[in-house]
């Protein structure tokens, strides 16, 4: 079980502004992972942009699970982890996170604040401290709610798409990506989205 990324941002209205974000790719090869980051980050603001207020979800990619929160007041939380990694606890983790920003980042500063300025420095320990869930769950009471909270699942990255709208259109726009990733999307991402008939956002992690 692993978790990769964990971040904030802000919906807004018609695209959401990264805040803060924290990555563990150890498990990935050296020279992957600058374009694994990008991606995560490009994955995590796509995701946040194609969800309701107020809703949780989870999309599926191969092996990975994108979890996101959307609060009804846009701020917003992204955890990606591998499929084995227990729902429950991917969603009181960004309970927890959205909780802790919001009562220590004032509300003004989420539409135009980056990371360089939102001083908010938790995210590094929450992603270190859930990496083991059972020991995560054990020190944090889930709330009764979020069990009979509906959580949406989403197959692929492509069910989120607005209709005629492709991936790989968004991924070549896209600010979070840099020339490298954006290559390396057409090159090594593609051949694997070839293999298995999937459209995947970053490659598997080192075995």
């Amino acid at each position: 079980m692993k978790l990769y990324s964990l971040s904030v941002l802000h919906k807004g209205a018609t695209k959401s502004n990264l805040l803060k974000s924290a990555y563990d790719l150890s498990s990935f090869s050296f020279f992957q992972r600058s374009s694994v980051q990008e991606f995560m980050t490009f994955t995590s603001a796509l995701i946040v942009e194609r969800s309701a207020h107020g809703s949780r979800a989870s999309v599926k990619e191969q092996e990975y699970l994108c979890h996101v929160y959307v609060r009804n007041d846009s701020l917003s939380a992204v955890v990606i982890a591998d499929s084995e990694y227990p729902q429950r606890v991917a969603f009181t983790l960004l309970d927890k996170v959205l909780e802790e920003f919001s009562r220590q980042v004032e509300s003004i500063d989420w539409p135009s604040g980056n990371p360089d300025t939102i001083n908010y420095k938790a995210l590094d320990i929450h992603l270190a401290k859930y990496q083991n869930p059972r020991e995560a769950d054990a020190m944090t009471k889930v709330q009764a709610e979020l069990d009979e909270t509906k959580i949406i699942l989403h197959n692929t990255m492509e069910s989120l798409l607005e209709r005629g709208e492709k991936l790989d259109d968004l991924v070549q726009k896209s600010e979070h990506l840099g020339n490298q990733s954006k290559a390396f999307y057409k090159t090594d991402l593609l051949v694997i989205s070839l293999r298995s008939g999937i459209d995947i956002l970053f490659p598997l992690p080192c075995r």
